[in-house]
């Protein structure tokens, strides 16, 4: 069985995308809910899983619209419009969603599940995918491990926190501070994959 090579593209860009390339730990896009949401693990699996939904159906919603609408009518200078507008209406679909399903996670989100409109990881992989010039396949492998890479740094975030709430640190770091150094360590030990792929 032939195994095209754009499906092989688009998995090597997911795996990238995930590890060397990741959208929080590379580009720091996303810090303010990344920041936030990660005191505890349910509220950050929560969150990532919301985000990896949004990344994958706004990329792919707005790889369409860019190429079957705004390309033809040479109008691309207003894809920052048009992507918005389309990650608004799928962030207000998550936040419906959530609240009819798990009212209890809809109230530790908070504010942050609706700006989820404006985390610039959404945005930033809607823009790359175009500066790219990703096939519609290699984006939606994109989107998919930009999202991953998100959650799984929300996970590992979460999960060092929760363990830094027994331990003694010195009280000028507590909070955000200890947070921002935890995420530099993390963001160190992500570029040495830099040489895998």
């Amino acid at each position: 069985m032939k195994i095209a090579p754009e499906i092989i593209q688009a998995v090597i860009v997911c795996v990238s995308a995930i590890f060397t390339q990741n959208i929080l730990l590379s580009y720091f896009l996303g810090m303010c809910s990344f920041i936030s949401c990660s005191r505890e693990i349910k509220t950050a699996v929560g969150l990532g899983w919301a985000v990896v939904f949004v990344l994958v159906a706004t990329c792919a919603i707005n790889w369409a619209a860019y190429y079957y609408i705004l390309v033809p009518l040479h109008i691309e200078s207003f894809r920052f419009i048009l992507f918005m507008v389309i990650i608004a209406a799928f962030v207000q679909f998550i936040e419906m969603a959530v609240e009819r399903f798990s009212p209890m996670l809809y109230q530790k989100l908070g504010v942050f599940l609706p700006l989820i409109t404006v985390n610039c990881a959404i945005l930033g992989a809607a823009l790359f995918m175009i500066i790219r010039n990703y096939s519609f396949i290699v984006t939606i492998g994109y989107a998919l491990g930009s999202g991953l890479g998100w959650l799984m740094a929300i996970l590992a975030m979460a999960g060092i926190r929760q363990k830094l709430v027994a331990e003694k640190i010195p009280k000028g770091l507590h909070g955000p501070g200890i947070t921002l150094i935890i995420a530099g360590i993390m963001a160190l030990a992500f570029i040495g994959f830099t040489g895998v792929l």
